[in-house]
C-alpha cells in the first residue's frame, strides 16, 4: 500500500514585514496571497458590526495563536 502524504506548502506566520500591530492581518494576507489593506479593511468593519469587542478578542487569540516565522540557522 502506498502511503500518501500532503504537505501545504504555506504555512500561515505573522507577518514580519507588513505588520502594523502585530502582523495579524499582514500574515493571513501573505497566505491567502491579497493585499493586506483588504484583509485590514474587512476586519475592521467585521468588528465594527459586532460592536467591536468579538473582533478584538479574535485578533488578540489570533495574535497568540499564529505562530512567528522562524529563520533556518
Amino acid at each position: 500500500m502506498v502511503e500518501r502524504r500532503i504537505y501545504m506548502k504555506n504555512k500561515m506566520y505573522l507577518s514580519e514585514t507588513d505588520k502594523k500591530i502585530s502582523g495579524v492581518c499582514g500574515g493571513i494576507a501573505e497566505f491567502f496571497d491579497i493585499d493586506s489593506t483588504l484583509i485590514r479593511l474587512a476586519w475592521v468593519i467585521l468588528s465594527l458590526f459586532t460592536t467591536g469587542f468579538p473582533g478584538l478578542i479574535a485578533y488578540i487569540i489570533a495574535a497568540l495563536i499564529i505562530p512567528k516565522r522562524q529563520e533556518n540557522v
